[in-house]
């Protein structure tokens, strides 16, 4: 290892800590799941137990070669977090802010439809089919007029 030794790394715009495995690294990057790392560096060709501080700048070109353009590496579309598109119909892995500002649109466009999911997105609650009779309370408070009028009675109960 004559390769100089790097404390922060930059990889699709996002920092790495030079201490950590290259595997693990990959998975800072917003969209890339511990799977996808693995499948991106054998398609790389780059040792996935090797340290990030220790990737030389054509390392570094290959796993963003490879991270811009999956499809074309052959990394299995199973993997991918957009698939079939609905405006282009393909399959496509979006990273970082693509990601973020894509996820953004899609719960807009369901608020806009008036679906299920973007109803419960637009008043705030749990949207994946979650219980909410006892959890999901936060925000919300509970009793406490009651509690406050008790006080102001003496203890009875208010009259309704």
């Amino acid at each position: 290892m004559s390769q100089e030794y790097r404390h922060i790394l930059r990889i699709m715009g996002t920092d790495m800590q030079g201490t950590l495995k290259t595997v693990y690294a990959l998975t800072e990057i917003k969209g890339i799941s511990l799977s996808l790392a693995n499948a991106i560096l054998k398609k790389a060709g780059v040792n996935p137990d090797l340290r990030v501080g220790f990737l030389t700048e054509s390392d570094v070109a290959k796993i963003e070669d490879v991270i811009r353009e999956p499809e074309k590496y052959g990394i299995p579309s199973w993997l991918f977090n957009r698939r079939k598109d609905l405006e282009t119909g393909k399959d496509m892995h979006l990273i970082s802010a693509d990601l973020v500002l894509r996820t953004k649109m899609d719960i807009d466009q369901a608020k806009e439809i008036r679906s299920w999911r973007g109803y419960r997105h637009a008043y705030g609650l749990k949207v994946r089919g979650q219980r909410t009779k006892t959890t999901g309370r936060a925000g919300k408070a509970l009793g406490v007029k009651k509690k406050a009028l008790m006080q102001k009675t003496g203890g009875a109960p208010p009259a309704q």
